[in-house]
């Protein structure tokens, strides 16, 4: 059997998201809002519903009667049992992704939906930037310091990888604004978010790293009124277990009707 490689320390993850504050969360908070209205434009009545959350109090607020599992490697569902799985802002955490969309898929009914959002890869670019050029400046090299995050792309193929019909990935983008980068940092870790990765630096950084980092952001990114902008991308990803009931897309060859025909355009010989 193989295992997906640990780009993600858990251990570390539970700890940040321990010590987490409950006023801080407002990226949940985006989620769940995200979450209600893509469920408002389906025409649809859902009585069975799952969702894996690394916090579960706020998504109990907004879905009491859900079933709420935590995001471990093997999620708490049942087969066959939901006719909705919300995967809520735990996929860019995921040592295997794919994995965790496939059980998902398993535990949704035939033609049930699967709804993810998950932090997408325009999350923290500045701050990245800013603190690999710092760190390269200080000391020379580098250190994993943020998340490799999917782009649009990549987490929309996590949809048929994962054997779900109908797939549609989009994204939202927020900007917050911080006063320095020291508030920024605080609030990453206020909000569970913090550097969790296997390979992330385990000893003190080096002494200057952060003030170098301070300056490059506001020479690249300050705002008008003095502030950093700190930008997040909020992914979400939909799809629909297979059912025969769903539409499905014609053979090719299969059409009756010429394309001149139905947009009205007259054709002509290409000339040699």
């Amino acid at each position: 059997m193989t295992h997906a490689p640990q780009i993600f320390d858990r251990a570390a993850l539970l700890r940040h998201r321990r010590r987490a504050r409950p006023d801080d969360l407002f990226l949940q908070q985006l989620a769940v809002d995200e979450v209600k209205d893509r469920l408002s434009l389906v025409n649809r009545t859902f009585k069975s519903v799952a969702i894996v959350a690394g916090f579960p109090e706020i998504w109990w607020a907004s879905f009491p009667q859900a079933k709420v599992v935590t995001d471990s490697e093997t999620l708490d569902l049942t087969t066959g049992a939901h006719d909705l799985v919300i995967h809520a802002m735990c996929l860019h955490w995921a040592n295997d992704p794919v994995g965790q969309v496939i059980q998902c898929r398993r535990a949704l009914l035939p033609d049930g939906l699967f709804l993810g959002v998950l932090l997408g890869g325009r999350t923290l670019h500045e701050l990245r930037a800013v603190l690999t050029d710092a760190e390269s400046r200080a000391s020379g090299g580098i250190s994993p310091r943020v998340s490799p995050m999917a782009e649009i792309r990549e987490a929309g193929g996590l949809l048929q990888r994962a054997g779900l019909n109908l797939p549609v990935a989009d994204s939202q983008v927020s900007v917050a604004k911080y006063r320095t980068l020291t508030h920024l940092m605080h609030d990453l870790r206020d909000m569970g978010e913090g550097n969790a990765l296997t390979t992330r630096l385990r000893r003190a950084t080096a002494p200057g790293v952060f003030k170098v980092a301070q300056a490059l952001y506001r020479d690249g990114f300050e705002t008008g009124d003095g502030y950093l902008p700190a930008t997040f991308e909020l992914i979400c990803l939909t799809g629909w277990s297979p059912d025969d009931s769903q539409p499905k897309p014609l053979r090719p060859g299969s059409a009756r009707t010429r394309l001149a025909d139905a947009l009205g355009a007259k054709e002509s010989k290409l000339s040699d």
